[in-house]
């Protein structure tokens, strides 16, 4: 049985105007300053909302890759926009402990990967940006580093 291969949205599109929006907020955001992401400066620091966009858009099925559900140009369009909407609301800062949103968003990753959701590997984590998120999204996620300060924080 040969396997047709899908686009994910975030090879056709991504709202990146919204997700550096919300990733500006971000870095200026007075929470962040009790946050572990304070312990220690990164050499390459990845924003929260940015790097739970990233990976949601690279799970995220293109309506593209759909045409039996999506016939026309315009229904594509429509749902592209239903799921630009899913991360940009993912992206905000006050949506960081929305459960129910989460548990939307776990429900159409499941649904673009066929019910078999992918880990997460991130083998230079530094601050566990990227392995926390894809947790938050209800990934397993798999890190490492050198850095022992790093080994420590991802651990906590």
């Amino acid at each position: 049985m040969t396997q047709t291969y899908k686009k994910k949205l975030i090879e056709v599109a991504i709202p990146l105007k919204a997700i550096n929006e919300e990733a500006a907020k971000e870095k200026s955001s007075p929470f962040l300053r009790n946050h572990t992401r304070s312990l220690h400066q990164w050499w390459a620091r990845r924003p929260l909302t940015a790097s739970r966009a990233i990976l949601l858009s690279q799970l995220l099925d293109d309506p593209s890759s759909h045409p039996e559900m999506f016939r026309s140009e315009e229904e594509i369009a429509a749902e592209r926009t239903r799921l630009f909407q899913l991360v940009e609301d993912v992206c905000k800062w006050e949506n960081n402990h929305n459960s129910a949103l989460f548990s939307k968003v776990l429900k159409e990753i499941e649904r673009s990967c066929d019910g078999k959701i992918p880990p997460a590997l991130d083998p230079f984590s530094g601050g566990g940006t990227i392995p926390g998120e894809a947790q938050r999204l209800g990934i397993m996620a798999l890190a490492s580093d050198l850095n022992p300060v790093a080994v420590m924080i991802a651990k906590a």
